[in-house]
């Protein structure tokens, strides 16, 4: 009886791990390092220039990730990804010291497309990646719109699929950031709030479509507010529920051979608490062009049209990388804002500038991804 027990948990033992063998499964840990020297003038009142290690970006802000597929049989895959944001000249934590500040979602995908759950990146920020060839520089359009290279909905539910040529995503949030220390995009909306089911709710969705040598995308993305809210981009008070924060997005690029030109425009609107209600149109238009496989030269010019008011701004800037190998490459971008009116909108993601003033930055920098 003895003999037969044993060998009936061997063989229950070698079945599970057989069916443990049936199921594909892997896990990938990346990352970038990304940092610099950076130089600014008038980062102050005085006018005067700053020398400094920046902590949000270089060419692009630094992280490290994991991310992972489970094969379920029939098409269907379990995901998900772990994504920490972190200042290469501190170490410190980015996203308000969030552990998973940049992504932090677990999911389903199949030819159907892919559903997740968590805080994730929205629509917003997944419409401009073909088209801001910049991306998130640390001079280009997130200077100017900070929520643009930060736009993640924490408490979100999230779909994404591909479909012959067309991509259609949508995100729905329970309440966009529960931080008010997350960074430049922090509204501290926790939302979730029993008896008000639009405190701190955001909807985003896109549209796209990618052809041979083009592609276009337009999205749309709407933040309610709540008591002790801002707006996204430190922009407004949006203390009340019936206070919003809106961005429609239409973007577009093409491929003149081995060029791309990228353009676009984000509408803005907030409807704010004392009577802080903006109106504002952001244009940019960028190339990017490979002289090699090694070298290649990025420049963009955009500008912010605030309707009704003289606080507009604009933005001239270019970068040149030189990849050293696949994963390792040394960057030098330059750059100069105009600020109109009382404007105070720094060249560098996450800097300072005089009101008023113009600014001119350059930055020198390396980048290594794993």
């Amino acid at each position: 009886m003895a003999r037969k027990t044993v060998y009936g948990a061997v063989a229950l033992a070698g079945a599970l791990c057989a069916g443990s063998a049936m199921a594909q499964s892997s896990v990938t840990i990346y990352g970038i390092i990304d940092t610099g020297v950076v130089y600014t003038t008038n980062a102050n009142a005085a006018g005067n220039s700053n020398f400094k290690m920046p902590s949000l970006t270089g060419s692009f802000p630094s992280r490290i990730g994991f991310k992972g597929t489970e094969d379920l049989g029939g098409g269907l895959q379990a995901m998900f990804v772990l994504e920490s944001g972190f200042a290469p000249d501190t170490g410190a934590m980015g996203q308000g010291n969030r552990l998973f500040g940049r992504q932090s979602f677990v999911g389903l995908k199949g030819d159907w497309g892919q559903v997740m759950l968590g805080r994730q990146v929205n629509m917003t920020y997944l419409s401009g990646l073909k088209t801001d060839v910049m991306g998130p520089n640390i001079f280009a359009i997130g200077s100017i719109d900070p929520y643009l290279p930060n736009a993640r909905s924490d408490n979100a539910i999230g779909y994404l699929g591909t479909f012959s040529g067309f991509t259609v995503g949508a995100t729905y949030s329970f309440g966009r950031d529960t931080s008010s220390a997350g960074g430049p995009a922090a509204t501290n909306c926790a939302g979730e709030v029993a008896g008000n089911s639009k405190a701190c709710r955001q909807v985003t969705a896109m549209l796209g479509y990618d052809g041979k040598g083009f592609g276009v995308t337009t999205s749309y993305d709407i933040l309610y507010g709540n008591t002790g809210a801002t707006g996204s981009g430190a922009t407004g008070v949006l203390s009340s529920s019936d206070n919003t924060d809106q961005r429609v997005t239409l973007n577009g690029y093409v491929m003149l051979g081995e060029a791309k030109i990228g353009a676009g425009v984000i509408d803005r609107r907030t409807r704010a608490a004392a009577n802080t209600n903006t109106d504002s149109d952001l244009y940019y238009l960028g190339v990017s062009y490979p002289f090699s496989a090694a070298l290649v030269l990025d420049a963009q010019i955009s500008r912010l049209d605030v309707k009704n008011s003289p606080n507009d701004v604009n933005l001239l800037v270019a970068r040149l990388t030189y990849n050293l190998s696949k994963r390792t490459a040394l960057y030098t971008s330059v750059g100069r804002i105009t600020n109109g009116g009382t404007s105070a909108v720094a060249i560098d993601a996450g800097g300072t500038v005089g009101a008023g003033k113009n600014q001119v930055g350059v930055m020198t920098g390396i980048r290594h991804t794993f």
